[in-house]
């Protein structure tokens, strides 16, 4: 029995079966094909660790040469370390890695402390929408309202606004952001009002009551000064010395606070205040009822002393910054001056009222407020 030959083994591949399990057929390559893992790489093709064997291999960043205050470059070596544990955000631990950063916690809305003078001031502020209707109903002046656009227009408050501001009361539209500063963050609702302390008097009924007291009144005005302090100073100096009265403008001038009143020591149970919307006109209604006007300047006027300050009259105080504006000084009829010798150019708002008041009432002696002849110790005036 003559044997079969046997036949050579031969790859799988060689064969040309399909591949099984898993096995890859090799695919032809076509012209422009990228050489791709262990495939036979292209002539010429260089691998990467050889690329800059021909030429130096280029330096980083890092290794280049620094000139005398250079700053470093790349991200790392800036940001390296450099206020990582710092505390941020008001955290007064410094951070881990991966730790969150603590926000500050805010603090709360409360009011300023009892002592201050905005804490003072703020006790006459009314805030919310039941607050504010009680006092434009009932007979409590305001100083001042602070509302918004469009609770000004809303049908609860539009008639009660107009007649509010008719009686004097200074009528301001702001946002909410400007109500969160006034309120200290209270919830005022689109609305507050500064209540006035103190019933102002009408124009007319002061000239009135200033004239059955004497003879020849004495009216202290107010122009431009805004601080409470000054203003209630003055008027602690005018009811001391036997003025009848005062006159404020409604803008311009700080109004009777408690701050004002605290500082008046009782001044104001005995002395009114009138509160007028144009002083220029209020000037002119005083001149017709027989008062001389009298504006206290800085300059080169007719000295206080050499006045004669016996006759009806309104003595009119300026800011101690600004002094006395343009317009009132035209209706004015004498602007005087108290003489200085030193440097400074000019005194405080109530230190020059309480000189000026002062020399009014020395020349017509302190115990006789009416026009009589003067003593025989006090030298009369002349009018030059």
């Amino acid at each position: 029995m003559t044997e079969m030959p046997k036949k050579k083994f031969s790859p799988r591949s060689a064969r040309g079966d399909k591949p099984r399990y898993g096995e890859q057929k090799p695919k032809p390559k076509r012209s422009g094909d990228k050489p791709r893992f262990n495939d036979d790489q292209p002539q010429g093709f260089k691998e990467k660790s050889d690329r800059f064997q021909d030429k130096p291999r280029p330096r980083s960043n890092e290794d280049k040469p620094r000139r005398s205050g250079d700053k470093p470059s790349s991200f790392k070596s800036r940001f390296k370390d450099k206020d990582r544990d710092k505390p941020r955000y008001g955290d007064e631990r410094p951070r881990r890695s991966g730790q969150k950063p603590q926000f500050a916690k805010a603090a709360p809305s409360a009011p300023p402390m009892a002592d201050s003078d905005q804490a003072q001031e703020a006790l006459d502020l009314l805030y919310g929408h039941h607050a504010v209707l009680a006092a434009l109903d009932g007979d409590r002046q305001l100083n001042r309202i602070w509302i918004t656009s469009h609770l000004r227009h809303d049908i609860r408050y539009r008639t009660k606004i107009q007649t509010a501001k008719t009686n004097g009361t200074v009528v301001d539209e702001v946002d909410n952001f400007r109500l969160n500063q006034i309120t200290h963050n209270a919830n005022h609702q689109g609305i507050a009002a500064q209540v006035a302390p103190y019933h102002y008097w009408e124009l007319g009924d002061l000239i009135d009551q200033a004239k059955r007291q004497s003879t020849a009144p004495v009216l202290v005005i107010i122009d431009s000064i805004t601080d409470p302090h000054n203003l209630g100073a003055i008027i602690r100096t005018a009811e001391a010395f036997g003025a009848q009265g005062m006159v404020l403008p409604q803008r311009r001038v700080a109004g009777i606070t408690s701050t004002v009143m605290k500082v008046a020591a009782g001044a104001l149970e005995h002395f009114p205040v009138a509160r007028v919307v144009n002083l220029s006109r209020a000037l002119e209604t005083l001149k017709e009822s027989g008062f001389w006007i009298y504006g206290t300047v800085a300059g080169k006027q007719p000295p206080l002393h050499q006045s004669d300050l016996r006759e009806p009259m309104g003595l009119v105080i300026g800011s101690e910054g600004e002094g006395l504006s343009l317009l009132t000084q035209k209706h004015c009829d004498h602007l005087i001056t108290i003489p200085l010798a030193g440097k400074t150019p000019s005194l405080n708002a109530s230190v020059a009222a309480a000189i000026s008041l002062y020399e009014i009432f020395r020349q017509r002696g302190f115990d006789r407020p009416t026009l009589s002849p003067p003593s025989p110790d006090f030298p009369e005036v002349s009018e030059d």
